[in-house]
């Protein structure tokens, strides 16, 4: 079983203040990340969206845990009907004119082993998708 947390890191050439609120306001996130009815970047926040693996349909259950403007934005990533408890923290850097964006997912290992949406490679997948291309596109063309 491997405990260590999922970690990607990407530079985008935007401000930290861009890239904060691209990852901090519902009507952005959706363009990019996931749809979310309600979102609000404050501890004890608690939101959900739907996520969609291969035709399979799993409802997240999310939970604010930390804010530090323009710097980290934490929250725990729970499913509906699975037992587990995982959390994601985008964190961010200025770095010249752009920005680097560190995105750590621990709990992974919390999961069920048993279901092949839930493996370490299926996050993996997911995150680098998500900050490696939907995330600069979004940016490049906002």
């Amino acid at each position: 079983m491997n405990s260590e947390p999922f970690v990607i890191e990407r530079l985008y050439n935007a401000s930290p203040a861009r890239v904060w609120k691209a990852i901090t306001d519902k009507d952005e996130m959706k363009q990019w990340y996931f749809s979310l009815a309600d979102f609000k970047p404050e501890v004890g926040f608690e939101f959900s969206f739907e996520g969609n693996d291969n035709g399979k349909i799993f409802v997240h259950l999310c939970r604010v845990t930390e804010v530090i403007a323009e710097k980290k934005l934490a929250y725990s990533w729970t499913y509906k009907e699975f037992e587990g408890y995982s959390e994601v923290s985008f964190e961010l850097f200025a770095e010249g004119a752009g920005t680097r964006l560190k995105l750590t997912h621990t709990g992974l290992e919390t999961f069920p082993k048993n279901n092949p949406s839930f493996a370490r490679e299926s996050f993996a997948k997911g995150w680098t998708f998500i900050v490696g291309q939907s995330l600069p596109e979004f940016l490049e063309k906002a």
